[in-house]
């Protein structure tokens, strides 16, 4: 089985924009029963603004073990024009070759081309939902090698 990789924006993903501290996080039960869903063929990128103000280390620390095990960097210096997200994802990628297949989760729209099939966009006011969940899951089943006996 190949694996796969998303990027993982943390506001307006994992919590709502703007929410008290006491609420970060609170949609991560969601990412959790996906991971357990979609077995190991799934790697994870954090691709938030949250890696200019925190190590890579606190970052992983701030998540649960089995969420964290997942996850092989993050995006690098931040990107200064139009799609900014979706530059850094590519110069993540071109750093990492070989990875062609991803998706994103994020909220800001704007940060991607318009149409940009590998964005899977969340609502910033409700963060992730069981749609968002739904489509990353699909992504990866569909992609799965089947092999022919």
């Amino acid at each position: 089985m190949a694996e796969r990789l998303l990027f993982l924006d943390f506001d307006g993903v994992l919590h709502p924009n703007l929410c008290r501290e006491d609420v970060h996080f609170c949609r991560m039960p969601l990412l959790t029963a996906l991971f357990d869903s979609v077995g190991n063929d799934l790697r994870v990128v954090i691709s938030s603004s949250w890696r200019h103000h925190h190590t890579y280390d606190e970052l992983l620390a701030l998540l649960p073990d089995s969420v964290a095990q997942r996850f092989i960097g993050a995006t690098g210096t931040a990107f200064i024009g139009k799609h900014a997200r979706y530059q850094e994802i590519q110069a993540f990628l071109s750093d990492y070759r070989g990875w062609t297949d991803w998706r994103t989760l994020d909220d800001s729209a704007w940060e991607f081309p318009e149409h940009c099939p590998e964005l899977i966009r969340c609502d910033g006011a409700i963060g992730l939902t069981e749609r968002e969940i739904e489509r990353v899951s699909k992504w990866v089943v569909s992609t799965r090698f089947i092999p022919i006996r």
